[in-house]
């Protein structure tokens, strides 16, 4: 049941996710969809966790892989776009479409979006810290407000793939993501590794 309510929460949005609406989907007796489920807000919640999972699965883990740091970060954005090309969700990324539809409804479901946008946010802004550290990245970087510009950038992607049927942007974005990168290395110093001495001069 719920493989089918992310799909239809991402086309038709959390809200009209309902469990008469499930139950058309999957042709079964409205009543069997209530017993698991208890209301909508409820059906609308196990829906919300189901999408954390994929997103988990999809581009988190296989990240997992990577060094903590800027080559994680790296891995993020390619498993990401990755996600975001694959048209796992009928109606794109749901968690894209969701923090759009639910940032002006106060409730338990917004925060429940928010919650698991914010632990998005926390993983890029804590592998940023983290290359900071490593002196990957510059020490003057910000890493709430890198984590803003890269989190942006697959936004934008998905709501030009969705609105505009372009896939265009997500290729964009994988360029963006890496520039990003980049820049934020400007300037930063790499630490002396143990047992090798500077070079002179």
């Amino acid at each position: 049941m719920l493989a089918r309510s992310v799909q239809l929460a991402s086309r038709d949005g959390l809200e009209g996710l309902t469990i008469g609406a499930l139950a058309a989907d999957l042709g079964a007796h409205k009543s069997s969809v209530h017993a698991l489920f208890g209301s909508k807000e409820e059906l609308q919640l196990a829906t919300l966790a189901a999408a954390r999972a994929i997103l988990l699965e999809r581009v988190v883990a296989p990240a997992q892989s990577s060094a903590i740091g800027l080559a994680r970060l790296e891995a993020l954005g390619t498993a990401w776009f990755d996600y975001l090309a694959a048209d796992v969700f009928a109606g794109g990324c749901f968690l894209c479409a969701a923090s759009a539809e639910m940032d002006g409804r106060p409730g338990p479901l917004r925060d429940a979006v928010a919650a698991v946008m914010e632990e998005w946010l926390n993983v890029l802004a804590a592998n940023i810290e983290s290359a900071i550290s490593a002196g990957e990245l510059a020490n003057d970087v910000s890493a709430r407000a890198a984590a803003f510009r890269l989190n942006a950038l697959g936004m934008a992607a998905n709501w030009q793939k969705q609105l505009f049927e372009d896939s265009s942007g997500i290729e964009h974005a994988r360029a963006a993501w890496r520039a990003e990168l980049a820049r934020l290395t400007v300037g930063c110093v790499a630490p002396a590794r143990a047992g090798r001495t500077p070079p002179a001069g």
